[in-house]
């Protein structure tokens, strides 16, 4: 049986939530709060009664849910902190999961899939509302450097392979039927368009940004 805290400035949603997690079965009793100050408060108190989740809006009056995570988190870290929020915009999604939020949920979704929700959350999922996951998704993806191909031809990237498998310059001409004056031309294209001065740079920057 599991303990839920809930943080929100609305009177009837606090109401409401409550009512609503006291439907589950696998939870034990149901705390709110008005504000993040309040609930600080309580985790101070001597004997408290930890929650394993906490359900917590984002636009309090006086200390934001966005600031309030990571002290939350530094009392409970072992707890799951669910954003319970009228706000689906990027900014607050990536700040609040930054900040050591385990879900995302809007209030607009129905009863039954917020509880499935802190159902997910305590089982060690991590649930985020369907309109917002394929943004979440397209967020981190768009932190992650775009992989370059600098231009290199199909040959060139041959060669360059040849060069990461460890041949020589002779060796590479006779697997490609090519010179080796020609190998040689090939290799100051290449050196060129990755901008490095050496066989080990082409190969060093080649197996970094995973080129071939």
């Amino acid at each position: 049986m599991k303990d839920i805290w809930i943080i929100d400035d609305h009177a009837v949603m606090r109401r409401t939530l409550a009512a609503l997690m006291r439907e589950a079965a696998e939870i034990r009793s149901v705390v709110s709060f008005s504000s993040a100050e309040d609930a600080h408060e309580a985790l101070r108190a001597e004997g408290v009664e930890k929650p394993a989740l906490v359900l917590l809006d984002i636009g309090l009056k006086g200390m934001s849910g966005l600031d309030a995570i990571p002290i939350l988190k530094g009392f409970l870290p072992e707890a799951c902190i669910v954003v319970l929020t009228v706000f689906e915009d990027d900014e607050k999604l990536f700040k609040a999961i930054c900040a050591g939020a385990s879900g995302y949920l809007l209030k607009t979704q129905s009863s039954d899939e917020i509880l499935r929700a802190v159902g997910e959350a305590l089982d060690g999922g991590a649930p985020v509302s369907p309109r917002l996951a394929r943004r979440m998704m397209e967020m981190f993806a768009a932190l992650v450097p775009p992989r370059q191909d600098y231009g290199l031809s199909s040959r060139e990237r041959e060669v360059l392979q040849l060069i990461v498998d460890g041949l020589l310059k002779k060796e590479i001409a006779a697997r490609t039927g090519l010179s080796i004056h020609t190998v040689d031309a090939y290799l100051r294209r290449i050196y060129e368009k990755l901008h490095v001065q050496s066989r080990s740079g082409a190969v060093t920057k080649a197996l970094r940004e995973r080129l071939l």
